[in-house]
């Protein structure tokens, strides 16, 4: 695997490699979202990718990048569910096994989808310390080659692509990027195509209050936890990683923080008006330029929807 940043010619690289798995996915915009933000918005709709999510980018890029020999034991992660999506889904399309831990509170629609996928599940409780554990037993019993969630250059990589195409799909330059962060492997994959494919385009982080280490990271120029997790965007209950974060750090403007309360209403939005299925991480960069629109009154704003897999038992409205 590489120990290097990514570099333009990589990402170049990753998209020709995964293409042929995954969807171009649109870019979508709304009249009355312009209107309420004062702004051009262009949302670049990865709830429609592959596994609903632009997951799919990074574990693909990262199964396609391995040895057979990195392969013929199978290949494992720890994830919530996107990511866990997306190495089951990229294992099952090269035939390799795939060994997924979830923790014990994860939606069941991802849980599902996983094991539609043919990945086995082996679930543990929802910490970092405890992810890590469970899938350090299956190492240890299985020989299988670990595919972090974020803290993987052939992760981030794949995860930069997304970025690319909303960069090459738009016409005119965009003034500034807005993803989720979580653990950074999309923010900071973002952030690396706009400097490569779009040098004067700023990017952003949204973030939840409820898990807000990123912003606490970004202040502090050291990785941090939150002082507290809890938040109704799943998908980013974790930290940033030593590969993430040096890339958010240098190329990331800000990382703005929104509530649960405003994910929501970003989320009713995009259902009402855009009619996109979009959770709660997904929603999230919706929701911090929603919150933040005096910023950014008349500029250009490319806004990255991570993901649609919601749990529709629990709708939050």
């Amino acid at each position: 695997m590489s120990e290097t940043v990514p570099t333009r010619e990589t990402i170049e690289m990753a998209h020709e490699r995964i293409k042929p798995f995954i969807h171009h996915t649109p870019v979508m915009t709304s009249q009355f979202l312009n209107d309420l933000c004062h702004a051009e918005l262009f949302f670049k709709c990865e709830n429609l990718q592959k596994i609903g999510a632009f997951k799919a980018r990074g574990g693909l890029n990262a199964i396609l990048s391995l040895s057979e020999e990195q392969l013929k034991n199978g290949i494992t992660t720890h994830s919530s569910g996107n990511h866990a999506q997306a190495i089951a889904f990229a294992a099952a399309k090269i035939g390799a096994k795939a060994f997924i831990v979830m923790p014990d509170n994860s939606p069941s629609v991802k849980i599902n989808a996983v094991k539609r996928y043919g990945a086995e599940v082996t679930f543990c409780k929802n910490t970092p310390e405890e992810r890590q554990r469970t899938v350090d037993v299956i190492i240890k019993e299985t020989g299988a080659t670990f595919i972090h969630p974020f803290n993987n250059y052939e992760v981030i990589t794949g995860q930069a692509t997304a970025a690319k195409e909303l960069i090459g799909d738009v016409s005119e330059m965009l003034d500034l990027i807005v993803a989720p962060v979580g653990g950074g492997g999309l923010i900071s994959g973002t952030a690396l195509s706009a400097r490569y494919f779009s040098p004067g385009t700023k990017v952003y982080a949204g973030e939840p209050e409820g898990a807000a280490d990123a912003v606490l990271s970004f202040k502090s120029g050291k990785i941090e936890k939150a002082p507290y997790i809890n938040t109704i965007a799943d998908g980013l209950l974790t930290y940033l990683g030593d590969k993430t974060f040096p890339i958010i750090k240098d190329h990331v403007t800000d990382i703005l923080t929104v509530s649960d309360e405003e994910i929501v209403t970003a989320m009713r939005y995009l259902w009402e008006r855009m009619k996109l299925v979009v959770e709660p991480s997904g929603a999230v960069s919706v929701a911090a330029v929603l919150k933040y629109k005096a910023h950014f009154t008349g500029q250009k704003i490319g806004i990255i929807i991570s993901g649609g897999n919601v749990d529709l038992g629990k709708l939050p409205f």
